[in-house]
């Protein structure tokens, strides 16, 4: 386009059609120069932008004295502010950066507890009175460990926002609820017989043997959700855990109790051994294992599926015939740390054996004393 002089310097003009109507209008620029650098800016149109030579003229003045930004910049700043990282936002792009595991859990955590009171904040406007609010409030219906759980995913989703350089992080530390996770549940010899006897009445096989499976291996409820026809290798005697939580590639022994169950479970097209809805990955199973422990008379506080995780741990270690790394490697425990809670009752068993060890020496001992006589022919 033919560029055309105006009577104002450094002010010209080309020509081009009318956008949103007939005819032809004026699009003016401006020409000056700045840190030694000839530059050409585009102002804007006659109709569109009502723009006039003497007004490009005097947005010439405002740009070569540095009072008003290019047409650039101003969409550049308006882009900018269109995309504030608010919590919520940063959780949006948070989720696409995060594998299916722990994601569901997460969303409802979010959904539920960050988002009514933090999620049109930016992560630089949160206040640790904000924090402090939250954390009381979720206390007074929810567990420390959950309350704790909410607080460690808004932490994460202001650290990716870090991370990505999306935008500025919190400027202050948050608080944590002191946690005791080191609860260790635990059944009579008698409360696990009637759940066995009601594990081998139940109606609902797939959660019946699920649960067996835990109180066999030990196997976390995730993993079990995950577990395959094919992670299981029935020739060599091993189970191939999927996602361990501890994060490396896993698998622990095929028992003889394990290999019967599996071998005897309802098989069907899906790929997992106990699968959900339309043969996918089950999610949840609460409402079965609940039925179960309620008919087996167990405890209201027994975790049926965690709780049974525990009783196969206690009785390894009770047993005083498994030390703790073998029971650390049976657990998949990443850190032996986890592992120690139940070496009380290894310490008991030992103790108890040592006692019978002494006892039977005494026994023997006694058995072998001489009764001595007086010699009265002297």
């Amino acid at each position: 386009m033919k560029r055309v002089k105006t009577k104002y310097p450094g002010v010209f003009y080309r020509e081009a059609k009318r956008i949103g109507g007939n005819g032809i209008e004026k699009i003016f620029y401006i020409i000056f120069k700045r840190d030694g650098k000839n530059l050409e800016e585009k102002v804007g149109r006659q109709f569109m932008d009502d723009i006039t030579p003497a007004k490009a003229a005097g947005i010439r003045a405002e740009r070569i004295e540095g009072k008003r930004s290019s047409r650039k910049e101003i969409r550049e700043a308006l882009k900018a502010k269109k995309e504030v990282w608010t919590i919520t936002r940063l959780w949006e792009e948070y989720k696409k950066n995060r594998t299916p595991k722990g994601i569901v859990t997460d969303l409802n955590r979010f959904e539920k507890h960050i988002k009514p009171v933090l999620g049109k904040k930016e992560p630089k406007n949160v206040l640790p009175l904000d924090i402090d609010r939250l954390r009381i409030s979720l206390l007074k219906t929810r567990a420390p460990g959950t309350v704790k759980n909410v607080l460690e995913l808004l932490r994460r989703i202001t650290n990716f926002g870090v991370k990505k350089k999306l935008c500025p992080g919190l400027d202050f530390t948050i608080e944590m609820p002191k946690v005791n996770n080191l609860k260790t549940e635990d059944l009579t010899e008698r409360q696990l017989n009637k759940l066995l006897e009601t594990l081998d009445q139940s109606m609902d096989i797939q959660a019946a043997n699920l649960m067996k499976m835990v109180l066999f291996t030990g196997m976390r409820r995730s993993e079990l959700f995950k577990l395959k026809w094919k992670d299981i290798d029935f020739e060599r005697g091993f189970i191939n855990i999927r996602d361990p939580k501890s994060g490396q590639s896993e698998k622990i022994p095929l028992n003889n109790a394990t290999g019967e169950l599996l071998e005897s479970h309802p098989k069907s097209d899906s790929a997992f051994v106990f699968p959900g809805r339309d043969g996918k990955q089950r999610v949840d199973i609460k409402k079965a294992v609940n039925k179960i422990k309620k008919d087996a008379g167990l405890p209201k506080d027994f975790r049926p599926l965690h709780g049974l995780r525990h009783v196969y741990a206690s009785m390894l270690a009770s047993s005083g015939q498994v030390d703790m790394y073998v029971l650390q490697r049976l657990l998949t425990h990443k850190s032996p740390l986890m592992t120690q809670r139940y070496s009380h009752l290894r310490d008991s068993a030992l103790k108890q054996a040592s006692n019978l060890a002494g006892q039977i020496i005494e026994k023997a001992t006694n058995s072998k004393k001489v009764v001595k006589f007086e010699d009265h022919s002297k």
